[in-house]
């Protein structure tokens, strides 16, 4: 793919130059180039030649796309690294530009095509190579590479991969962003089924966009059965009725789930942070009369506490307690933005350990 990209680079580059050794630089009394020659001839064969050549090179694109879209169908994808965990005899397949860590067990890695490169030490990885732990392997362009586990195995994994050994099953939900081996496979097939979630379009979920405000007020009014709402209007930013969150956030602030910004917004188009879903979580679970107890040894367990605002440290508190929150990576990462399967996966944490 870079070698395309700088063949583009190449070819655009040579255009130009192309057309400016074939110009003629003005008249032959005033040799200058003058500004209604920049902005005539030349300019007009400049945009020629460049929108040929971006032309061509915008096909080869297109087509190079659906190339790797046709390839990746059916594998996984991790944006960042995620946990994985593989039975003796397993396996995992890197694609190009994904990578592996080996936390525990025993591992041999063999390259199908291409090379894989340890990166923690810079050197080109032999086939039948046994993985060493904490190193990152990483498959370099046109590259694809198996890792065999020789022993009950944990490691993290990032961009796209498919493993094998899993349960052979078909997806029952219309999702093509969305393969059955994704670990948040049944919490989206969950909140599809429950009408908890909708896609985002027929046949797309996109696991990977970020939860707005007003899109997880929605989800939890969703989950309570989209209740009846009284007057609105308590937030000037959300007035309209026919406002696709107008009626989840009535309902939430009279019950006193949300509350707002002082401005006497609501602000339902800004993301959602980790800890404001956890507050949001914790008053709706009040509201329900659930229990709210918590262990904060739990809790303080997690090295990055100290970035939780106070406002949210009792909500966390409750939602690690009753695992409704497990954190991400052995972090609670308070301050990032909450995603749509994450958000599937802790309205399934909700639903199976306190109750609907």
């Amino acid at each position: 793919m870079k070698r395309s990209i700088a063949a583009v680079i190449v070819l655009i580059m040579l255009a130009c130059m192309a057309t400016v050794s074939a110009s003629t630089p003005g008249a032959s009394t005033d040799p200058l180039i003058t500004l209604s020659y920049l902005e005539g001839g030349y300019a007009t064969s400049l945009r020629e030649g460049s929108s040929g050549t971006l032309g061509a090179a915008s096909d080869k694109a297109i087509s190079r796309m659906n190339e790797i879209y046709r390839a990746y169908i059916g594998y996984s994808f991790a944006p960042r690294f995620t946990p994985i965990s593989l039975a003796a005899g397993n396996t995992v397949e890197l694609s190009m530009g994904a990578s592996f860590i080996l936390l525990s067990g025993s591992a041999a890695l063999s390259t199908i095509n291409g090379t894989v490169i340890n990166v923690s030490t810079g050197t080109v990885v032999a086939q039948g190579t046994q993985l060493a732990q904490y190193q990152r392997y990483f498959a370099a362009e046109d590259t694809t590479a198996l890792i065999t586990a020789s022993s009950a195995t944990t490691g993290q994994i990032d961009g796209f991969y498919l493993l094998s050994g899993m349960p052979s099953k078909p997806s029952s939900i219309p999702f093509i962003d969305v393969s059955v081996n994704d670990w948040y496979y049944a919490a989206v097939e969950f909140v599809y089924k429950e009408g908890i979630f909708s896609g985002t379009s027929a046949n797309t979920f996109s696991p990977y966009i970020a939860m707005t405000r007003g899109m997880f007020v929605t989800v939890l009014y969703n989950l309570e059965g989209r209740p009846a709402t009284g007057a609105g209007g308590m937030f000037w930013d959300v007035t309209d009725p026919g406002h696709y969150c107008y009626n989840a956030v009535t309902w939430a602030n009279s019950k006193g789930i949300v509350t707002g910004y002082p401005d006497g917004t609501f602000r339902p188009d800004d993301t959602i942070t980790r800890e404001q879903m956890a507050v949001t979580m914790h008053r709706y679970a009040k509201v329900k009369g659930r229990d709210m107890s918590a262990d904060p040894s739990l809790y303080n367990s997690f090295p990055d506490r100290s970035n939780v605002s106070e406002y949210a440290i009792e909500a966390f508190q409750w939602a690690i307690t009753w695992k409704v929150i497990n954190g991400s990576d052995g972090r609670l990462l308070p301050k990032n933005t909450a995603v749509r399967m994450e958000v599937a996966q802790i309205v399934l944490n909700y639903c199976e350990k306190i109750g609907r």
